[in-house]
């Protein structure tokens, strides 16, 4: 035999995944495997050259079968019968000459006997272990670990109010106590009769009385769980905490979004939620509920491709995350007009201006043109109808109790008399624990520093003004941040820039809806963002920087040294942020609020006072004719000078006519009131029955 066999088709190539054509008519049977040996000649003999047939007789009582997926199996001639028509074939063609003969393969290699020693294979993954992997994946994710990052900030950032959720309340007990008693309400009347929404148990018996200031619409759910005012001073608490862990997140997102790296938004996130001037509104929810704006923004921008940084990339459109940032964008208006509707037009003018840039660059200025899509234009009118649905929708009853109480219309006075001065931008609030002592002079100078102290932080000032000369965002993009920052802190001044006529005046006057708004130092919420924005350009940048400096280290990891110091602008905001906001404990419910079904009076009456019967109606929601708000209804005003005589007839009979059943005196409350000296006097004769309850005296009419 030739040292050199030609190819036979009969032969399995080892690479060929196919069936051996010489078995094709009868599979050999399965026999134990075998480990791998070296390739048979006819495998190697089809990497040579084609060779002259010879002729050679070779007794064939059996053909070999090497199949290269499997073990050699031998068949013997009875099984299987030669075929004569093919070349390489034991036998004689029909012309009577010897065709090629099939050589024999190499008997296989013994096993490798330590092949024994060799680890198990892995076993794969069960329906368990594949289930814990994608928690697992999950629960490590960036925005997992941004989330339980920003919750666990929150709650270290407002301590302590969590350290007795059930009795305390940050601030005080005035302001927090009404929106405890909203959160309550719109829960429970959700749950009971929705028709009655706006027509609330307080005020009794005014018409849209739940319109009368911005209602925390959007925490209803939370608000369907308990009832007393225990549970609702508990849960204004939690959504306190919540709002500031979804404020760091949602400028996180947003900075992100924007373009930056993760330590340049965890900086920016700190920065936007705990600015020193909001601590002066920690007792306004519905300021601190603020979260909704930047991740709104940070959505919609996700949802269109769109970032600071890379301009428009078509490619990273989603539809769905388009969906939810006009989702959130309503959800935030539903907590109140006081921050929603600045919110609003902003979002309209950003859409406005993104549609007139669109269409100039595509026409004009890219070379190819980058697709919007029609899926995507679908859900952007879609969930733009939604938003202006929701924001229609809630204007209505505002409306209605601006033509019902035109005493509720603000003024340009109303706007002056809390329109702060430069000084403010400069100034702490006194629950800062940094500057609080500090600037006391300061904040004495000041006509109402609760609404004039705009401190947004030292750090955020100087870590922007870097933001100016080194950063990642390009200069152009530094400008404009820029001059939206100043924008909105010339709106802030209200009426001391210049007197506002063209800034927050100009508003004022003819932009549907602004005449509500009387406090302008809550646009500092947007220089805020602005500010944080351009600080996070400048921490970008020097964390680049740092990454630079450590590419060229032996390692190429950044040392201990310089690792903190990327953190250190996250410490130092941080610090800036620490309050010392007073917790107050909630006065305790009167007996009575808990078994009278009403209508109630409970006297004395005032803006504060009133807000606490607010959060004791809570328990059965039965009409008071107390309540607190933004303005005094005059029937309301009435109802307090007629019974600063009570008990007498004329007042008898005033409460009678209006549908009160109870009147209720508190005894902590009457020093240095009329009912001082005539809370013990007999009632004999005037129809009405007395009695002492707890430390409130009961008069039934």
């Amino acid at each position: 035999m030739s040292s050199t066999q030609p190819s036979t088709p009969g032969a399995r190539d080892p690479d060929s995944a196919g069936p051996d054509s010489a078995t094709d008519a009868a599979p050999a049977p399965e026999a134990t495997p075998t480990p791998a040996a070296t390739p048979t000649p006819a495998a190697a003999a089809d990497e040579s050259p084609p060779l002259a047939a010879t002729k050679v007789d070779l007794p064939a009582p059996a053909v070999a079968d090497h199949d290269a997926s499997g073990p050699d199996t031998t068949k013997t001639a009875d099984a299987v019968e030669p075929d004569t028509t093919k070349a390489g074939t034991t036998g004689t063609t029909d012309g009577g000459e010897a065709a090629t003969p099939t050589p024999a393969p190499e008997p296989p290699k013994p096993a490798d006997p330590f092949v024994a020693f060799a680890p198990a294979p892995d076993r794969p993954p069960g329906r368990l272990r594949r289930a814990g992997a994608a928690v697992g994946r999950r629960l490590t994710h960036e925005w997992t670990l941004a989330g339980l990052a920003a919750l666990a900030l929150a709650v270290v950032m407002t301590w302590p109010t969590l350290r007795y959720p059930l009795y305390t309340i940050p601030q005080d007990t005035w302001d927090p106590t009404l929106q405890a008693w909203q959160m309550a309400w719109s829960g429970h009347i959700l749950l009971t009769d929705p028709t009655q929404l706006w027509r609330s148990n307080t005020f009794y018996p005014e018409p849209w009385s739940f319109a009368f200031s911005d209602t925390l619409l959007g925490y209803a759910p939370a608000g369907m769980i308990g009832d007393g005012p225990v549970a609702a001073v508990a849960r204004y608490n939690i959504m306190f905490v919540l709002a500031h862990a979804l404020a760091a997140l949602g400028a996180y997102a947003l900075v992100r979004q924007l373009g930056a790296g993760r330590t340049a938004a965890v900086v920016g996130g700190a920065a936007y939620a705990y600015a020193p001037w909001l601590l002066a509104q920690a007792g306004h929810l519905h300021i601190v509920s603020n979260g909704g704006i930047p991740l709104a923004l940070a959505m919609l921008a996700r949802g269109h491709g769109w970032s600071l940084r890379h301009g428009y990339r078509p490619q990273r459109r989603n539809v769905a995350w388009a969906l939810a940032g006009w989702l959130t964008a309503a959800w935030q208006i539903s907590l109140g007009f006081g921050i929603g509707l600045p919110f609003i037009y902003i979002l309209a003018a950003i859409c406005l201006v993104s549609v007139i840039m669109y269409v100039v660059r595509r026409t004009w200025f890219w070379p190819r043109r980058k697709p919007f899509g029609a899926v995507l234009l679908l859900a952007d009118l879609a969930g733009g109808a939604l938003f202006a649905a929701v924001g229609v929708l809630l204007a209505i009853p505002y409306f209605r109790v601006a033509e019902l109480h035109p005493n509720a219309a603000r003024t340009m006075d109303d706007l002056a008399a809390y329109s702060p001065p430069l000084a403010g931008f400069f100034t702490a609030p006194q629950e800062s624990r940094i500057w609080g002592d500090l600037h006391a002079d300061a904040r004495a100078a000041l006509p109402w520093h609760p609404e004039m102290t705009l401190l947004p932080g030292f750090v955020l000032y100087a870590l922007a003004l870097a933001g100016l000369v080194f950063s990642i965002w390009t200069l152009r993009q530094r400008l404009l941040l820029l001059g939206g920052a100043l924008l909105g802190g010339a709106l802030a001044m209200g009426t001391t820039f210049f007197g506002g006529t063209y800034t927050y005046g100009l508003l004022f006057e003819h932009v549907p809806g602004w005449d509500g708004i009387r406090t302008p130092g809550r646009m500092m919420l947007w220089t805020t963002l602005l500010l944080a924005v351009l600080a996070a350009g400048a921490v970008g940048a020097f964390v680049d920087r740092v990454g630079e400096i450590a590419r060229q280290r032996v390692t190429e990891r950044p040392g201990a040294w310089l690792r903190l110091a990327t953190l250190l602008p996250l410490l130092l905001v941080l610090v800036e942020g620490l309050n010392v906001t007073p917790h107050p404990v909630v006065p305790a419910q009167p007996q009575i609020m808990r078994v009278d079904d009403g209508p109630i009076l409970v006297l004395p009456s005032g803006q504060n006072l009133d807000q606490h019967v607010m959060l004791w109606s809570t328990t059965r929601f039965q009409p008071v004719v107390n309540g607190g708000s933004g303005f005094t209804p005059r029937r309301l005003a009435e109802v307090r000078e007629v019974t600063l005589t009570f008990p007498d007839e004329a007042s008898i009979s005033y409460l009678r006519e209006l549908g009160v059943r109870t009147v209720v005196i508190r005894r902590d409350e009457v020093l240095g009131t009329p009912w001082q000296t005539t809370i013990d006097l007999p009632v004999d004769g005037l129809g009405i029955d007395r009695a002492d309850i707890g430390d409130t005296v009961v008069f039934r009419l």
